[in-house]
């Protein structure tokens, strides 16, 4: 096996004879040289007292697949010069003694308390021949620029301005120590001119030569040389081993340093890039690295493709992939072809993710998501805005999100979903396997509270893409409320309020998502400690707000506005812990997994008979403009028959109620509110009972609204008197909503609610009515 590196011991003085010749230089993606005064003084008092300092790594240059623009270290002033060897490991040290000992400039520093300051290295003579001396605190000395140190009252402590002042003040310039000729002259000097009989000076420097420029002299250090054929990705992994500072060394700072070989500025490039990303909320936070795994994903997948092409049967075709060897092998051809594609795939997210109600980095259920997304958006350019293939992607994003996908290394997952998604959009493949795999416990919703869970976040959005409205000002909850009105996610039922009931646990329940909406700054300041009774009261006093407007607002979170408005924390939760699990499953296109009875809620079991509570105070009330009343739903009562007028009336109410501020359809009651029962409608349905019955009112909504539609819809049942009325809360809908006509020639038709009735608008009424409703 070849050998990968040796190891031997250099004197120092050859070390940093080739820090000046340029022999050994920095690849370009060392950091800069950062060590302070103290540390200087340290290392230079260890090197005088012979203690070891550590090795220095390097790797022999050479290797035309490992090339890195070199630079050379700080103070060098070699001129452009290829490097036998790169210094991988020691740059704070040899560049500390190559700026103190052999520049002979200044040495830019910082104190203490990280100022700069620029510094002469001295070492006092005396102290450094007293063996009870500390040669780091007393001996090595650093002194300013201009060899002058003043005390605070200004007055020159210590002045070595010149040759003469050094000796008369016994300071050796460390600057020459490693230079035998100019230590020579500077003894010579010091022997005949020093303060003193000239035998002791003579003395005095013997054992100064011996105790201090000796060490200097004959010290080894210990260094560690890469074999020139050491990979690009071993270079990587060693640097982050043996790197003293322990700080991780990135792919960009590695490709920088190799494109830079080949005179293309990485920094440049990028930062020309994410100046336009920083103009997008959504990208704020994507860093260098997330670029480089778009590109490296697109790069890969051009590969593979190519290679598939020419060699159609071959099982080892590359694979597409992103990991971090894979961006290190990314050429800078490779980078150039697809850098662009990257940023436009990256830039076309924005509005995909704007339209699922997600307008800030911080939101990003997972930013991570946003890589595969990237690439996916960049290889299907266009072809992504079609709707069909908006759709595709959108349940394959909910997927990811409400599966949590993403949560652990993710590299194969962004491979496998950048192919799965093109061929499933673009060529009509098979299910992605994020898509496929992906399972939400009901349950879960129980333990979703903080923004920590992509869960959370993602559940959040989605309320606010099915069209929730701020309690206050009913303005849509859409990117601009988002930022003028500082939306974010609040209780429902306030913390404190909650603290003072015996039935709801803290943690649980009313910290987790269901007992959470998005509401603006200024709602929120409303509803306070307050129970919602008395919030909601206070709202519609000082905004004017009628009870049915505001409940219809409510609808559009929803919230249930009976339970809420009795303080009823019990049916509140039941029923917006349904809603949500609905919501989810619209979103996944698959079912949430439940258990046998369906009883995660924790209080499944407590609300007893408060819907038919609600159904009674409903009836009581009689029909208002968010509450109509229907006999039937297929009967015809006056001919016996099943009769498409009596399901049109049905379809224009809900259609009314999702194009105004939601609503309560009652079916199987008269118009004065005496129960008739939708068992008139058995017969009419299949398996004649009640689950064939809302079997068709699903299907009925599905072909006439849409299935969209479906999903605002929460129905229940009420037997009063032996007769079953279902009761259908409409949400107000995010957008506007047509009816289907169910037979003769289709057409599409919109109603709207006014006042307590049903009412059809066409042209430049409906035009000003989806204006005002539905603001862009």
């Amino acid at each position: 096996m070849e050998k990968k590196f040796d190891s031997t011991e250099l004197p120092l003085a050859q070390l940093l004879g080739d820090v000046a010749s340029g022999t050994l230089q920095l690849p370009d993606f060392q950091r800069g040289w950062v060590w302070d005064d103290d540390h200087i003084r340290s290392l230079l008092a260890s090197i005088s007292m012979s203690y070891p300092i550590g090795a220095v790594m390097t790797l022999r240059t050479g290797n035309a697949g490992v090339r890195f623009a070199p630079r050379p270290v700080e103070g060098a002033e070699c001129g452009p010069t290829e490097p036998d060897l790169l210094l991988l490991d020691g740059q704070q040290r040899v560049t500390s003694l190559f700026l103190a000992l052999k520049s002979r400039n200044p040495v830019p520093t910082r104190d203490a308390r990280g100022n700069r300051i620029d510094r002469h290295y001295y070492v006092n003579i005396n102290a450094a021949i007293d063996p009870d001396c500390d040669r780091e605190e007393d001996a090595i000395v650093s002194v300013p620029e201009n060899r002058v140190r003043t005390d605070f009252r200004r007055v020159v402590t210590l002045d070595l301005r010149t040759r003469d002042k050094e000796i008369t003040a016994e300071m050796f310039p460390l600057d020459i120590v490693l230079d035998q000729r100019a230590t020579m002259d500077w003894h010579m000097a010091f022997v005949q001119s020093g303060p003193g009989p000239q035998m002791e000076h003579f003395e005095k420097w013997k054992q100064f030569q011996m105790e201090f420029v000796n060490p200097f002299l004959e010290y080894q250090v210990p260094t560690i040389e890469l074999a020139k054929s050491t990979r690009k990705e071993a270079v990587c992994q060693v640097f982050e081993k043996v790197n003293t500072k322990g700080v991780t060394l990135t792919v960009f700072e590695l490709l920088t340093a190799t494109y830079a070989a080949d005179d293309f500025n990485l920094r440049v490039d990028w930062k020309a890039c994410s100046s336009k990303f920083r103009e997008h909320k959504l990208l704020d936070g994507l860093r260098e690295t997330d670029f480089l795994q778009v590109v490296t994903l697109l790069a890969t997948n051009d590969r593979r493709r190519r290679h598939l092409a020419a060699n159609p049967t071959d099982e080892k075709a590359p694979a597409v992939s992103c990991k971090r060897r894979d961006i290190l092998r990314l050429g800078l051809d490779e980078y150039r072809a697809w850098a662009d594609t990257a940023a436009d795939g990256l830039e076309r997210a924005v509005p995909f993710l704007h339209c699922e109600s997600i307008f800030h980095w911080r939101d990003l259920p997972y930013a991570t998501q946003l890589i595969p997304l990237g690439a996916i958006f960049g290889l299907l350019g266009r072809k992504a805005a079609a709707f069909a293939s908006q759709q595709r992607l959108r349940q394959w994003f909910w997927c990811g999100v409400f599966g949590e996908m993403y949560g652990g290394a993710n590299e194969t997952r962004f491979a496998n979903d950048l192919q799965d998604c093109v061929a499933w959009t673009r060529d009509g493949g098979d299910i992605p396997r994020t898509v496929r795999d992906a399972q939400f416990q009901a349950e879960r919703l129980l333990t979703l509270r903080t923004r920590n869970s992509a869960a959370y976040k993602g559940l959040y959005a989605l309320q606010m893409r099915r069209g929730s409205r701020d309690f206050q000002t009913g303005a849509p909850i859409d990117v601009n409320a988002y930022v003028e009105h500082a939306i974010d996610i609040h209780h429902v039922f306030p913390r404190r309020w909650c603290e003072n009931q015996r039935n709801v646990e803290i943690d649980r329940v009313a910290d987790c998502a269901v007992n959470k909406t998005a509401v603006g700054a200024h709602t929120n300041r409303f509803i306070g400690g307050n129970a919602p009774s008395v919030y909601l009261r206070r709202i519609e006093a000082h905004d004017g707000i009628d009870s049915q407007e505001l409940d219809g607002l409510l609808r559009s979170h929803d919230i249930d506005p009976a339970a809420l408005r009795r303080d009823d924390f019990a049916s509140f939760f039941n029923h917006r812990f349904e809603r949500l699990l609905r919501q989810i499953e619209a979103a996944m296109g698959k079912p949430v997994n439940r258990n046998e009875h369906q009883d995660e809620s924790p209080f499944v079991d407590a609300t007893g008979g408060r819907d038919l509570d609600d159904v009674k105070a409903l009836l009581q009330a009689g029909e208002t403009q968010t509450v109509e009343f229907k006999s039937t739903g297929r009967k015809n009562l006056h001919t016996g028959e099943k009769d498409t007028a009596m399901e049109w009336s049905v379809i224009k109410s809900i259609c009314a109620f999702l194009n105004a501020q939601g609503g309560t359809l009652l079916i199987g009651t008269d118009d004065a509110g005496e129960p008739v029962g939708i068992e008139e409608d058995y017969p009419f349905v299949k398996s004649g009972n009640r689950d064939g019955w809302e079997r068709w009112l699903t299907d009925l909504v599905s072909r006439s609204l849409g299935q969209v539609a479906v999903t605002d819809l929460d129905v229940r049942f009420a037997v009063i008197d032996g007769r079953t009325v279902a009761c259908i809360h409409v949400r107000p809908g995010a957008q506007p909503v047509f009816a289907t006509t169910l037979k003769g020639g289709k057409r599409d038709v919109f109603f709207v609610r006014l006042n307590n009735s049903t009412e059809e608008l066409a042209g430049q009424a409906l035009l000003d009515y989806q204006k005002k409703h539905w603001p862009a």
